[in-house]
């Protein structure tokens, strides 16, 4: 994908989540560190330029992770969210979406905040290979992949240029 299919595939997923939560008065985008954040905040622009504006956070899931040590303190600063959530639909943002890891991370993140009334995903992409049980409701492009495969998602806010790219691990020039 170039920066001109994911300026699309984000403004098709803006127009989806309009049409399918109504009533975006209660609706709340938390982008997933790191590019998940960025994408949200595109995603909450292109809403506001179609008359819907809404709040846009971020979540820090590392603390959240199953691969951390037992005993590990969560920080107070593991989120930036402008409004409560409880009772809120809260739209998760992530660039890639593969085994279902970080959005559990996710997940457990959120219940720290508070209680949201219903909890959806949104991706650029979708590559598969999931080991959790876990699906994006707004997908960007479903990107089928081989297990020794990566989706590298670049985006101008950090890495100057907008891409998407499969990469083989086995491709020694990565």
């Amino acid at each position: 994908m170039d920066g001109d299919q994911i300026r699309r595939s984000l403004r098709r997923i803006a127009h989806e989540i309009i049409e399918q939560t109504h009533r975006n008065d209660d609706l709340v985008l938390l982008g997933i560190l790191s590019r998940g954040a960025p994408l949200a905040h595109r995603l909450g622009k292109q809403m506001a330029d179609l008359g819907s504006p809404v709040p846009v956070g971020t979540l820090d899931t590392g603390p959240f992770r199953d691969d951390l040590p037992t005993g590990s303190s969560v920080p107070d600063d593991h989120a930036d969210v402008p409004v409560s959530v409880h009772e809120r639909t809260v739209v998760l943002v992530d660039d890639v979406l593969a085994t279902g890891r970080t959005i559990r991370a996710a997940l457990d993140a959120l219940v720290s905040l508070g209680r949201p009334r219903r909890v959806q995903v949104a991706v650029l992409v979708d590559r598969g290979h999931r080991e959790l049980p876990i699906r994006a409701d707004y997908v960007g492009k479903n990107v089928p992949t081989a297990p020794d495969e990566h989706v590298s998602v670049r985006l101008r806010e950090s890495d100057e240029v907008d891409a998407v790219r499969i990469i083989s691990t086995t491709d020694v020039s990565v």
